[in-house]
């Protein structure tokens, strides 16, 4: 199946820091497509050798393993073709149109690797231009708009050019390793689902956690914030695959059926929910492996009296039979201690104690994203005992842990996000990717978040850099009894 791939914002970070990586990873191991070119499109005046050089040198600053050889990269730089393009200019669409018509692909990606602002500018010349196909697809990048209104324009402006299936929202955390054995482990064993309910699990912890600062996006971030950037979407989506039910079949539109009635099942906020399970926060100086790294408002492009939040911890529930009574906590954060992100699932004690269990521990199976993937489940064994004694309810416990790390187990066979994601949109597989449906409602719940902090004066709580945040957020959890897995 030959295809057309077209990066639009073909020289930007996201390209050249995941895009291109994954493409090649994908070409190195075979799976990509014969037939197929690259169109890096971007306003530069480039060649097509000056993209390919382009690329070459930024590969440089990729992962070691990721690396291509000199002899690989001429072999991958055979499918990489530049197109100088201004999106918003009418008068460059001919150019694209000709561009298309060089090669008769059987699939033609479109990948808006650029300002959601453009989104809409690029669909209304797309149609004006008369360049609409059925075998194309178009691939959004979050942030999908900046609030519930602006999400539905863009979706509607998409829709009037292209129909939902070939709509391709995508969210790289959902191509995750651990996010789709997060899926098998629920839906292809017989051993955990019995157990994934409420009688059986006291609480469910997401956390996302980032080291590093803004970078280089300080003007982007201050008008974007932590919630629009991780929670509307990467959390609410890491909640969804933990809580939903099993669908009906591993088609797309069964799973994400079953993605939508969890969002619709969140429990609304209220004022005082707003004040009690949201807490808010923003980075001051502080230090990051022991680094001095300056506060938040002095990083660059950041407003000097900016109240963006660089930090959120939030307790919800989902109101129906499976989780009613059980709270889900999502805490994610820019210059926290470490760079972390995975899915702790808690369960109960056990109803009636004989031994003697280790104060403040319990079952649970935590679900790595990153740095690693894997799955840790933690039990209780009972250690060296004397061998004329026998167990008594006085025999201590001992914490142990089954330990899957999918480095170790799979090795090279692992598939990374982005290249799955990838290949599913050449491919045409929609079950990775958002439903627009889905990102309204995980809209729509958000929003009064944002509309109480408009209104709060106090503004985002501080907290120093290389810290888990402000003290306010172990004190959310605390009251219900529990705490964030560092502080336990």
């Amino acid at each position: 199946m030959s295809f057309d791939l077209i990066l639009f914002g073909g020289t930007g970070d996201l390209v050249w820091r995941k895009l291109m990586p994954a493409l090649f990873q994908a070409f190195r191991h075979g799976s990509l497509p014969e037939g197929g070119r690259i169109v890096g499109v971007a306003r530069d005046d480039l060649s097509d050798e000056a993209y390919r050089a382009l690329i070459k040198s930024r590969f440089d600053q990729v992962e070691l393993a990721k690396r291509p050889t000199e002899e690989e990269f001429a072999r991958f730089a055979a499918l990489l073709f530049y197109l100088r393009m201004d999106l918003s200019n009418a008068s460059d669409y001919p150019r694209l149109a000709s561009t298309l018509q060089e090669h008769a692909a059987d699939t033609v990606v479109m990948y808006l690797a650029t300002a959601p602002a453009l989104f809409t500018v690029f669909c209304e010349q797309m149609a004006a231009a008369g360049l609409k196909r059925p075998n194309m697809r178009v691939v959004l990048e979050k942030p999908l708009g900046h609030s519930l209104a602006s999400n539905r324009a863009i979706n509607a402006s998409v829709r009037q050019v292209f129909d939902e299936k070939q709509i391709f929202r995508i969210d790289h955390y959902l191509g995750k390793p651990s996010v789709q054995n997060l899926f098998a482990l629920r839906f292809g064993n017989a051993l955990f689902e019995p157990l994934w309910r409420r009688e059986n699990i006291a609480n469910i912890q997401i956390t996302i956690a980032e080291d590093i600062g803004i970078e280089k996006r300080g003007a982007f971030y201050d008008d974007t914030g932590a919630l629009r950037d991780m929670v509307q979407n990467h959390a609410l989506q890491l909640l969804c695959a933990v809580a939903m039910e099993p669908p009906i079949n591993a088609h797309a539109d069964a799973i994400r059926d079953e993605k939508l009635k969890v969002l619709r099942s969140l429990k609304p906020w209220t004022p005082e929910t707003l004040r009690q399970h949201v807490v808010r926060g923003q980075y001051g100086a502080g230090s990051v492996d022991g680094a001095p790294v300056v506060g938040y408002r002095l990083e660059a492009g950041v407003r000097d009296a900016s109240q963006t939040e660089t930090f959120v911890a939030l307790r919800c529930e989902i109101a129906n039979w499976r989780w009613a009574g059980v709270p889900f906590y999502i805490r994610t954060g820019k210059r926290l201690a470490g760079r972390s992100a995975y899915i702790e699932v808690n369960f109960r004690p056990a109803p009636h104690a004989i031994y003697k269990s280790p104060t403040g521990a319990g079952n649970r199976l935590v679900i790595h994203l990153q740095p690693k993937d894997g799955l840790e489940l933690h039990l209780f064994a009972q250690g060296q005992q004397n061998r004329i004694s026998s167990p008594s309810s006085d025999t201590p416990l001992s914490p142990v842990q089954l330990d899957l790390d999918f480095d170790k187990r799979f090795g090279s066979e692992r598939v990374g996000a982005y290249e799955r994601l990838l290949l599913d949109v050449i491919d045409g597989r929609l079950n990775l990717f958002v439903r627009s449906d889905e990102q309204e409602e995980a809209w729509r719940w958000v929003e009064p978040i944002m509309q109480s902090w408009v209104a709060d004066a106090e503004g985002p709580r501080p907290y120093a850099a290389g810290t888990w945040g402000p003290s306010a957020s172990s004190a959310m959890i605390a009251r219900d009894g529990y705490c964030w897995t560092e502080e336990c």
